[in-house]
């Protein structure tokens, strides 16, 4: 299957199945809004699926229909299933959305968050093949089948469809199963949908049952396998969700060094689904990216920082033992050392935060030095405020700048300093109480304190 640019040439309704109430997750979060690399799983297939340019979305919704509604905040229309009484019936509640509607249906799986948008595409276009199919559907070869649906097929043309425990011995022993996806036109699924039964093992309305009463009728139905099983891996369970998450990120991090980038101890590497790396970039070990981190090229991250919302660029350095949050902006050869933390504050071309420094809020000149334990006192428990230092300015150790507060251009702010004044161009400041100088006082203490002591255990 190869990815090409153009969409389908039939306009595209995509339905998703997110009505399931995911009991074995044991969360008060819906499933399909589990993240993995910092991002929903539903929102990962929905990314997928757009790149095909849909005219319509609808997400079949149950329990927690709510946290579905505000997540997708618009982009799908919800339809409700309730009771929930099959995959079949679940497709059936989308039917009064795409009531009009000419052209091809997808259906997807909510809990399915990996399907890759060419198979996808593949599914579309064997729908419209030369032997006209009333359905295709999207199988897998696991390495053991277990309770999976088969399909029974030979020649990429559908003679059944058989869910588990409806199988007989034979129908078992075939390897080739169900993922649950399925293309249709959608001026013909309802109608077929309309004709599926309950009597089942289960007792509900099977979706698959639509393929084997188009065969019935002397159609065609086609079968499109993935060479990934991996893409059609269900999650349900909290062991699931985190497999999930390993497999992606294993993915991920074999790409970052294929493009260019050097990992230090790779396994240790956490991605967010939207980091983005250039090339020469080496990261270091026990390093985890948050959504929105871009990484220019040349950078150095060292080991144990957490970055997040920020923007890198070349040949800046990170670290060790940093964190940046968002807003957070590295430029040229700008630094950040260990103990660090930025938040919505851009270090221009050259400055440096070597250690223990809390820079939030705030702009730090071209080639400024802030030293160890200083701190922009940025919040006064009501209101933010920003802190601007100008170039080549250094400041002292251990100094508090109380925003909203301007250090001048090659200012000097001497160590221990709380700055709560604007620092013109080229001044010193020094804010700090004197220094009172009283000779032999601590002798004099500590010989009555040692008296004292003597007396009381006297």
């Amino acid at each position: 299957m190869t990815d090409t640019a153009a969409p389908p040439a039939q306009p595209l309704a995509l339905i998703v199945l997110a009505a399931g109430k995911g009991t074995r997750m044991k969360s008060d979060t819906h499933k399909v809004l589990h993240p993995i690399a910092g991002r929903p799983m539903l929102m990962h297939l929905l990314a997928s699926a757009d790149a095909l340019e849909p005219a319509r979305k609808v997400v079949v919704v149950g329990s927690g229909r709510e946290q579905l509604a505000a997540a997708l905040n618009g982009s799908a229309e919800l339809a409700v299933q309730d009771p929930q009484l099959g995959t079949g019936h679940a497709v059936q509640q989308a039917e009064t959305a795409l009531t009009g509607f000419s052209g091809d249906v997808l259906i997807l799986y909510g809990d399915v968050p990996f399907v890759r948008t060419e198979t996808m595409r593949a599914m579309l276009e064997r729908l419209h093949g030369a032997d006209n199919p009333a359905v295709v559907v999207l199988a897998f070869e696991p390495e053991d089948a277990l309770q999976y649906g088969r399909v029974i097929a030979a020649d990429g043309v559908v003679s059944k469809m058989v869910e588990h425990k409806d199988a007989s011995a034979a129908e078992r022993a075939c390897r080739l199963c169900n993922s649950g996806l399925m293309a249709v036109r959608g001026e013909e699924l309802f109608a077929l949908l309309a004709r599926v039964g309950n009597a089942n093992a289960q007792g509900e309305y099977y979706l698959t049952d639509i393929v084997n009463i188009a065969n019935t009728d002397g159609r065609v139905c086609a079968v499109v396998v993935t060479d990934d099983p991996d893409e059609v891996a269900g999650i349900n369970s909290r062991a699931e969700l985190a497999e999930a998450e390993g497999r992606w990120q294993a993915k991920r991090r074999l790409q970052a060094m294929a493009n260019g980038a050097s990992l230090v101890a790779p396994e240790t590497v956490w991605f967010a689904w939207d980091t983005r790396l250039g090339r020469d970039v080496t990261v270091e070990q026990n390093v985890v990216f948050g959504p929105g981190v871009t990484v220019a090229d040349n950078v150095v991250i060292h080991a144990f920082c957490h970055i997040e919302g920020a923007r890198l660029e070349s040949g800046a350095s990170v670290g060790p033992f940093a964190r940046l949050r968002p807003g957070a902006v590295l430029e040229k050869k700008a630094r950040v050392g260990n103990f660090v933390e930025v938040k919505n504050a851009v270090l221009h071309a050259g400055a440096k935060a070597n250690h223990l420094t809390y820079l939030g809020d705030a702009d730090v000149g071209a080639g400024a030095n802030i030293g160890a334990g200083t701190i922009t006192c940025n919040y006064d428990g009501y209101f933010k405020y920003r802190t601007v230092i100008g170039e080549r300015a250094f400041i002292g150790s251990n100094s508090a700048l109380i925003a909203p507060v301007k250090i001048g251009a090659d200012a000097i702010v001497a160590a221990g300093s709380a700055v709560s004044r604007d620092v013109a161009d080229g001044e010193l400041r020094l804010v700090r109480g004197e220094q009172l100088v009283k000779p032999g006082w601590a002798d004099r203490f500590h010989d009555a304190m040692k008296r004292k002591k003597a007396e009381r255990k006297g």
